[in-house]
């Protein structure tokens, strides 16, 4: 038996002792806060770790807590200065004292906190994050897509219950213009650990369906500011970036930014604000079709009137190429009789005994030319009328396409597709600010027209 053992209470009470002896009663420490628990007593319970550079692998690990006095205080500082809850996750500069209890052995007592380190630590990851995005040649590339006209058909990435997705159906489908706008909802969780892989898991599965849809919009209603972690995802943020369609972020932090909503197409304040920016969009488009659809009418209605004169015209034109046909075959034959009496009277006067004869040869002659000229005459007429015929086929044909194209882009045909037309004095209603309280107003549908007073 080994007469220099000692026990175990011995062994703790040394090392407490030399603790005491050698260390400061209070040090500055770096680390990160996990497993942050708080008893029905108020104390936190807490566990300070610390990771190698990857940032995979634990070095060091120790046991920490607040007094529920200080915790309280300590808490409210915090997390007014950071705009963030106090929770794990976040690296933290802390005042501590080192305790080493005979029983429940090495232990770290809080009693101060630097907000400002985390404050920092956090906008250093961020730009870490965002200048690797920028070398990878992905920062801009989802912000380079061009927005579809219309976009109305559209990806939504939530969690079903939260209340910010509720406000977002409701904005987007009773919009004031009756827009019709097709949703589908890719649920997923929106904080906490497995958000991230919750959301890149719905942009894949979006991503096979992609033709389906024109926009990607990613929602989230309020609450604490630690909970946005998983937006200033590396994989997140390249995920969208790369998305082959735009993306559209509202995260509902109108005082934070996170690496979302810098890669994405467009960011919005909260859910009701994305939506306000869709009904805006389809706004715009629809005053574009309508203006389009306008001037359409207007040049198919003056290519008609064109076209009407054209024919009038080639009509007129023909007619009086047959007037003058005739005027020159009657002066023709009036010609000829002239010439026939002045023969006749010469031929009394020069010979009596040859007016029979050069009478009946004059007749055949006259008859004969008079049977050439109708011939010709039946001819030219027939090949005028086909003439005209064609022409006339032709520009009825052109007339059938023009009132087609006039029908295929009219009104009617563009309410049946899901618009409305709203009117005020006959006038079409393209901007909202013509609209005063009190107003009468009409709106065309498909089906019907409905009379709306302005409120």
């Amino acid at each position: 038996m080994n007469n220099q053992a000692i026990s175990l209470y011995e062994l703790n009470n040394l090392i407490k002792g030399v603790l005491n002896d050698t260390l400061p009663e209070m040090v500055w420490i770096r680390a990160e806060m996990s497993d942050v628990r708080v008893n029905q007593n108020g104390h936190c319970y807490l566990e300070f770790i610390e990771k190698d550079r990857i940032g995979k692998t634990l070095v060091a690990k120790a046991r920490g807590m607040i007094w529920a006095n200080t915790f309280h205080l300590l808490r409210a500082y915090f997390e007014n200065s950071t705009k963030q809850t106090f929770s794990s996750g976040l690296k933290v500069l802390v005042q501590v004292s080192i305790e080493f209890h005979e029983l429940y052995g090495f232990s770290l007592t809080v009693h101060d906190i630097d907000p400002s380190y985390t404050l920092g630590d956090q906008a250093l990851n961020r730009a870490a994050i965002l200048k690797q995005l920028e070398e990878d040649g992905v920062l801009y590339l989802n912000k380079e897509l061009e927005l579809p006209l219309p976009m109305n058909r559209i990806a939504i990435i939530s969690s079903p219950t939260a209340a910010g997705y509720e406000d977002f159906l409701d904005q987007l489908h009773k919009n004031a213009f009756g827009f019709v706008f097709y949703t589908k909802l890719f649920p997923a969780i929106m904080q906490g650990d497995r958000s991230e892989d919750s959301i890149i898991s719905a942009l894949e599965r979006i991503y096979e369906y992609q033709d389906c849809f024109d926009a990607v919009v990613i929602i989230r209603g309020g609450g604490a500011t630690s909970d946005l972690s998983s937006f200033d995802s590396y994989l997140l943020a390249a995920s969208c970036a790369q998305f082959p369609l735009p993306v559209i972020t509202g995260i509902g932090h109108e005082r934070d930014e996170t690496v979302l909503d810098v890669v994405a197409h467009t960011r919005a304040k909260t859910p009701t604000a994305v939506a306000e920016f869709l009904i805006g969009n389809l706004t715009e488009t629809a005053m574009e079709l309508t203006e389009i659809s306008q001037d359409i009418v207007s040049l198919v209605s003056q290519r008609l009137q064109d076209e009407t004169v054209r024919l009038s015209v080639f009509e007129t034109k023909n007619s009086f190429i047959l007037k003058g046909w005739y005027r020159e075959q009657e002066t023709v034959l009036s010609s000829a009789r002239n010439v026939l009496a002045k023969g006749m009277v010469r031929i009394q006067r020069e010979n009596q005994n040859k007016f029979a004869f050069l009478e009946d040869n004059l007749k055949r002659k006259s008859l004969q030319l008079l049977k050439d000229n109708q011939s010709k005459f039946s001819m030219l007429e027939d090949s005028l009328k086909r003439s005209i015929q064609q022409q006339y086929k032709e520009e009825l044909n052109k007339l059938e396409t023009l009132d087609k194209q006039l029908h295929l882009s009219s009104p009617e045909n563009i309410l049946k597709k899901g618009y409305t037309l709203t009117m005020k004095d006959g006038k079409i209603v393209k901007q909202s600010g013509i609209l005063r309280k009190g107003d009468e107003i009409t709106t065309f549908f498909p089906d019907g027209e409905i009379e709306s007073i302005v409120k």
